[in-house]
């Protein structure tokens, strides 16, 4: 059996690395189709050995698709997202459209599959980048000792802004070697050699929207009554999202228990050496599907605590592996009609 799948915005960061995971992991297509905005008509995208020409999301006819990869801003989906279920094809979303809507299944493979049970609207919504990684990490976590209270700080990489941002830090830095002056677009401060506490809009609350997407989403997808509060950090690293996360749990828990119910779980990779070079850092997870946890350790300062490091590359787990799993999961679970 095999699927024709349609992969909206095509031509960025994620729809380019959804082109790449689909081959990659050999999903069953009978047709691949890559759309974009109509002044992308006829850039060529690559798919295992061979091009796709894009053609344009506004003269699209998606009947006959199976799923829609959606990777073109939360915008875009809102106006698109609806028409194409309509037409039959269910949609997987990566923008933060559809993420808190109730009849909308927010999904990471790992942690809550079976909530693509109930899909009423016919879209799915892929968390953001940083509460992916996260909730795959705590999920084995939660289970064994309940969860109370995540406190997490995200060291998070340009990517995650798009390729615009990418080239910014690229000329920032060039700019900074050659003693050029250090232009500022995309960031609302230099982001080479600086780290910069803003991502998204700042809300009443004084959080950003990405502080409060992290804290709503691991909700939502893990347990509503786990506490969480979140600073984000955009780093000068280009690839892979990290966190240092402190965990206070209902019930003990022991570092090495921990790191044995880590080591047996789905998607999770543990390195943890106590020694230099014992821990994983953003540039050896890039291009990597796991989601690495290192630095596992006791909080002294609350009764059952943890602390812990997480990396993941964010344009695979925290965006096109997971959109490609959740599609996995629709094939697996027979919910998907045959091309």
């Amino acid at each position: 059996m095999a699927y024709k799948i349609a992969v909206v915005g095509a031509t960025g960061n994620v729809g380019r690395e959804m082109l790449s995971v689909l081959a990659e992991r050999q999903f069953p297509v009978s047709e691949v189709v890559a759309l974009a905005s109509t002044r992308s008509v006829g850039t060529e995208v690559s798919f295992g050995d061979g091009v796709l020409k894009v053609k344009a999301l506004d003269y699209f006819d998606f009947k006959g698709t199976d799923i829609c990869l959606m990777s073109a801003g939360g915008a875009i989906s809102k106006e698109w997202s609806p028409k194409i279920a309509a037409q039959g094809a269910l949609v997987i979303d990566n923008s933060s459209a559809w993420r808190m809507d109730r009849q909308v299944p927010l999904v990471v493979p790992e942690v809550n599959a079976d909530a693509l049970n109930e899909i009423p609207k016919g879209i799915i919504a892929n968390p953001n980048c940083s509460t992916a990684q996260l909730v795959v990490a705590l999920k084995p976590l939660h289970d064994l000792a309940t969860i109370k209270r995540a406190v997490i700080s995200t060291y998070q990489s340009v990517s995650g802004a798009g390729k615009e941002a990418m080239d910014e830090l690229f000329r920032q830095t060039r700019a900074v070697f050659v003693a050029d002056p250090v232009e500022v677009e995309k960031f609302p401060k230099q982001i080479a050699f600086n780290v910069i506490p803003h991502i998204d809009v700042f809300l009443d609350s004084g959080y950003t929207k990405e502080e409060w997407k992290m804290m709503v989403e691991t909700q939502k997808i893990l347990d509503p009554d786990i506490q969480v509060t979140a600073t984000c950090v955009r780093v000068p690293v280009f690839v892979s999202h990290s966190e240092a996360v402190t965990l206070e749990f209902e019930k003990p828990i022991t570092a090495e228990k921990a790191r044995a119910v880590l080591r047996e779980a789905p998607g999770v990779l543990v390195v943890d050496k106590r020694e230099d070079g014992g821990y994983a850092t953003p540039i050896e997870c890039a291009g990597e599907d796991a989601t690495y946890v290192s630095r596992v350790r006791k909080d002294p300062t609350v009764e059952n605590g943890l602390s812990l490091w997480i990396v993941s590359d964010n344009l695979r787990k925290g965006a096109a592996l997971n959109a490609v799993q959740i599609a996995e999961c629709l094939v697996n679970r027979k919910l998907l009609r045959a091309a």
